[in-house]
């Protein structure tokens, strides 16, 4: 069982998963479909997806189960997951399903990204459901129901009853850690390493106004509205913003995760940045017309839109060039921006909605106070004397 890329007639691409005979999985596949043109899902999700669904029909495979009696005992799965490193799980492993681990043995995966497993089979099983391809006696062996207390408050209703939700039954306790985000250091370091006005114009936007690398590739210049009024325009969002439009015809193959368009606000040193691009791209004349807003300047074809995977390397030159310990990653500029503006005092509602979260409990990360304000809300505190009016 192995995930493999398809490229349609028309163009479009997903991701699917193949048997041992090369043979497309029915089940896998029509799940993944759903997906991709169903749901309007990206094609890296597809991808993640059948990569995960793989690894669990190998799992059935070597163990002698079907993928039906395997969904009924995603216990075994999980134990199977966290302990079976390349060697044992991967598509070119012996066909042994047997895997020894010891005490104290390293898991080879970690509690995030078996859960990424898990959700990617349950889809898949819950879908089939629906086709009539297996029993409805499986879903209640995935989910089991559950209230809702322990959601953020955003995430529940307004009214303040208590509701219900269907909750995985298997599911591991990922360890909280902090945002792994680029520090103000090191985004002053990267503007200062930066070799043009659109390297850093790059930088701002994710780190000022949070954009994904695909969101950011994919933006028109008619995207990008830097007046103080719009409406001339037919836009009625004030002052100097974007829109972070999905669009499915990107040539770079960028692609806007959310489905949902959102404009976001724009402060004066990314406005200041767009100008000095501005004049910077019209200097080049194979690059000045188009209707991309980031495209290829110095290296050919002149003009192009900008491929996602070049922001990471443009970002890593950087890091290099500032000295830095490691190269900071698109990502961790995105958490910058999520982190400072949860810092600032914005609700996690605000967060949300400037970073394109589907639900406010994705951005429950971000809510963490940094830890001097920790220090400062204690240091706030009145002691028991002040309290009390005595000076002595």
């Amino acid at each position: 069982m192995r995930a493999f890329p398809v490229r349609l007639p028309s163009g479009a691409r997903y991701w699917t998963v193949l048997d041992e005979d090369l043979a497309v999985v029915p089940v896998a596949d029509g799940f993944l479909r759903q997906v991709r043109f169903g749901r309007d899902g990206a094609e890296s999700t597809t991808k993640s997806y059948a990569h995960s669904i793989a690894l669990f029909l190998r799992w059935c495979a070597r163990t002698g189960r079907t993928w039906q009696a395997g969904a009924g005992q995603l216990g075994l799965f999980m134990t199977w997951l966290a302990h079976a490193g390349p060697a044992a799980s991967g598509a070119g492993a012996s066909s042994s399903g047997l895997v020894l681990a010891g005490p104290g043995a390293i898991p080879a995966r970690g509690a995030r990204r078996v859960n990424g497993v898990l959700t990617a089979v349950r889809g898949m099983v819950v879908h089939a459901v629906a086709a009539g391809q297996a029993s409805g006696d499986l879903v209640a062996l995935l989910y089991e129901i559950a209230d809702d207390r322990d959601l953020p408050g955003a995430a529940r209703g307004e009214d303040g009853r208590m509701g219900w939700r269907l909750r995985a039954r298997h599911r591991l306790q990922e360890p909280e850690t902090p945002v792994d985000r680029a520090t103000d250091e090191e985004i002053v370091a990267l503007l200062g390493a930066c070799l043009s006005a659109r390297d850093r114009l790059i930088v701002l936007l994710m780190a000022r106004a949070g954009l994904r690398r695909g969101e950011l590739c994919g933006l028109r210049r008619s995207d990008v509205h830097l007046l103080a009024d719009s409406r001339p325009l037919g836009c009625e969002v004030a002052r100097a913003h974007l829109h972070v439009v999905r669009r499915a015809d990107n040539p770079n193959g960028a692609w806007a995760k959310s489905r949902r368009q959102r404009a976001v606000p724009l402060d004066f040193l990314v406005v200041q940045a767009f100008d000095t691009y501005a004049l910077e791209r019209m200097t080049i004349p194979r690059a000045a017309g188009g209707d991309f807003l980031l495209v290829n300047l110095f290296r050919g074809p002149v003009g192009a839109p900008m491929r996602p995977r070049a922001v990471g390397d443009l970002l890593a030159a950087a890091s290099r060039r500032a000295g830095l310990a490691t190269a900071v990653t698109p990502h961790q500029l995105r958490h910058a921006f999520g982190s400072s503006a949860a810092d600032a005092g914005c609700g996690i509602d605000v967060v949300a909605d400037l970073l394109g979260h589907a639900s406010v409990s994705s951005s429950q990360v971000y809510v963490h106070p940094d830890p001097g304000r920790l220090r400062a809300a204690v240091d706030a505190v009145p002691s028991p004397r002040e309290q009390a009016g005595v000076t002595w």
